[in-house]
C-alpha cells in the first residue's frame, strides 16, 4: 500500500520561526504550500524563546551583528542583505505586533508574550493560502536522477502512510536542543540521507558544570556588572561582561551561556578549562586596595564578616570567608596585609573549574548541522539536490544570546520560502 499522494508546489518540513516564514513568504508569492508540523501545533519552541518573552532580534549593525556569530556568520550575510531585523520589526507590525528595544539592543514584542508572535505567525500563514498539518513527522526525502545528471527532490513521505509530491522542499525542522518541543535532530537525519554533510551536533549556549561545592552553595544567587574571563589550557580565550547565575550544578546566564560555545569544544578536546570572575571590573587593583584598606581601617572593630557587607552579596560572604582563608569572625583590625592581599586577588580572579555541559535539554541553541559550503548562500538551495532547500537552525549556524539565532531562523525562512517559489517556474 503506497499510501495517500498530494502535490504541492511548496513543501516545508517543520514549523518553527523559519519553517513558519518560509510557508508564509512562499504561498504569499503564488506557491501551492504545506507546511507539515510533527507537534500537535507549530512553533513550540518559540512559545519559551527569551524565558517566554520571545528575543526577536537584535538592532546592532550587520556587521556586529555577523561578527555574533562567528566564522559562521558571513554564510548569513546574503540572507541577512534580504531580509534584516528592520524588516522584521516592520513585517511584524503589518501583523499587529509591535516591538521595544531594551538594553543590549534586544528586540521584544511589546506585550512581553511569546504567544502573540506564535499567534500571528500562524495566522499570518494562513492568511497567504498555506496549508498547515500537524502531527505529520516526516520519516523521509523523495529523489530522483534528474537529467542531464545529478539528483532532484520530488516530495516527502510522511507519517500516517503518506506521500506528498513537491518541486521544492524545505527542510526547517530546528536542532536538538529542547527535544521536547519536536527539535530531535530530525533534519540532520533527512540532510544526510541524499547526500549532504553534517558537521557534529552539539550544545550551544548552554550552562556549564563546575568541580567542588562552591556553586551549589550559592545556588540561586545573580551576579549583575560582572566581567568574566575564559581560560582555556591557562590562556585567556573570551570575556564578557554582564550578568551570570549560580546554580546546583554550576553557572549560567547571559554571559556563561555565551562562553559556552567556546567552553563545549574546550571539553570534547579534553583541555582544562576555568572560568575567572571579576566582581569588582570597575575598579582596578590599586583602587580596589585601597578601598579595602579605607573599610579595615574605618572599621577596625568590626567582624571581617560585617564588613564584607558592604563588598558582596550576604550568601557569597561565607564562600568568600573560606576560599580567602579568613575567618568570617575575625575582626578587621587583627587582618594582615597578607590576608588582605589574599581578599583582594580574589574579588578580582574568583576562579571556578569546568568540568562538564548540561545536555541538549538545557541547550538554547544547537551549534553543528548541515555543512553550509553545501549551501548557496543566496539563495538556500542545496548544491547536491536539485529543489531542496534548509532554512533555520538545521543549518551549520549559531550565534550568542541576544536575538541574533531567532533573526537568523527569520531571515533564512524567508530567503527558502521565496527562492523555493521561485523554483518552481523553472
Amino acid at each position: 500500500m503506497t499510501g495517500e499522494r498530494i502535490t504541492y508546489d511548496v513543501i516545508v518540513v517543520g514549523g518553527g520561526p523559519a519553517g513558519l516564514m518560509a510557508a508564509g513568504q512562499a504561498a504569499g508569492m503564488g506557491a501551492r504550500t504545506l507546511l507539515l508540523e510533527k507537534m500537535d501545533c507549530p512553533a513550540h519552541k518559540l512559545r519559551i524563546t527569551g524565558k517566554g518573552r520571545c528575543n526577536l532580534t537584535n538592532v546592532a549593525p550587520m556587521e556586529t551583528f555577523i561578527d555574533h556569530f562567528g566564522p559562521s556568520g558571513q554564510f548569513l550575510r546574503q540572507a541577512f542583505y534580504r531580509f534584516f531585523a528592520e524588516d522584521l520589526v516592520a513585517f511584524l507590525a503589518q501583523l499587529s505586533v509591535p516591538t521595544v528595544t531594551e538594553r543590549g539592543g534586544r528586540v521584544f514584542p511589546a506585550s512581553s508574550d511569546a504567544q502573540d508572535v506564535v499567534d500571528a505567525l500562524i495566522e499570518w500563514v494562513q492568511a497567504q493560502g498555506a496549508t498547515i498539518q500537524t502531527r505529520a513527522p516526516v520519516e523521509g526525502l523523495i529523489t530522483e536522477n534528474a537529467c542531464p545528471g545529478g539528483v532532484r527532490v520530488t516530495g516527502v513521505r510522511a507519517a500516517p502512510n503518506r506521500t506528498y509530491r513537491a518541486d521544492s522542499v524545505i527542510v526547517a525542522t530546528g536542532g536538538a536542543s529542547y527535544p521536547g518541543t519536536g527539535s530531535t535532530g530530525d533534519g540532520y537525519r533527512l540532510a544526510e540521507s541524499v547526500g549532504h554533510t553534517i558537521v557534529p551536533i552539539r550544545p550551544a549556549l548552554v550552562p556549564l558544570e563546575t568541580a567542588g561545592d562552591v556553586a551549589p552553595r550559592l545556588q540561586g544567587l545573580s551576579l549583575r556588572n560582572v566581567n568574566v574571563r575564559l581560560l582555556i589550557a591557562d590562556t585567556e580565550r573570551d570575556e564578557q561582561f554582564g550578568e551570570m547565575l549560580f546554580t546546583h550544578f554550576g553557572v549560567s546566564g547571559p554571559i556563561i551561556l555565551t562562553l559556552s560555545r567556546q567552553v563545549v569544544d574546550a571539553l570534547q578536546r579534553e583541555q582544562r578549562v576555568e572560568i575567572s570572575i571579576d566582581l569588582k571590573p570597575a575598579l582596578d587593583e590599586e583602587t580596589l586596595d585601597a578601598r579595602i584598606l579605607r573599610d579595615f581601617d574605618a572599621h577596625g572593630k568590626r567582624q571581617f564578616r560585617n564588613i564584607l557587607k558592604d563588598m558582596l552579596p550576604s550568601k557569597l560572604i561565607p564562600v568568600c570567608a573560606d576560599l580567602v582563608s579568613i575567618s568570617p569572625y575575625k575582626v578587621a583590625h587583627q587582618i594582615t596585609s597578607e590576608e588582605r592581599d589574599r581578599l583582594r586577588a580574589w574579588l578580582k580572579d574568583f576562579r571556578l573549574r569546568v568540568t562538564g555541559r548540561r545536555p541538549f535539554a538545557e541547550a538554547i541553541v544547537t551549534a553543528g548541522g548541515v555543512e553550509t559550503t553545501e549551501i548557496e548562500p543566496r539563495t538556500m538551495a542545496s548544491k547536491l539536490v536539485q529543489g531542496l532547500y534548509f532554512a533555520g537552525e538545521v543549518l551549520d549556524v549559531d550565534a550568542d544570546t541576544g536575538g541574533y539565532n531567532l533573526q537568523a531562523a527569520f531571515s533564512t525562512g524567508w530567503l527558502a520560502g521565496r527562492s523555493s517559489a521561485k523554483h518552481r517556474d523553472r
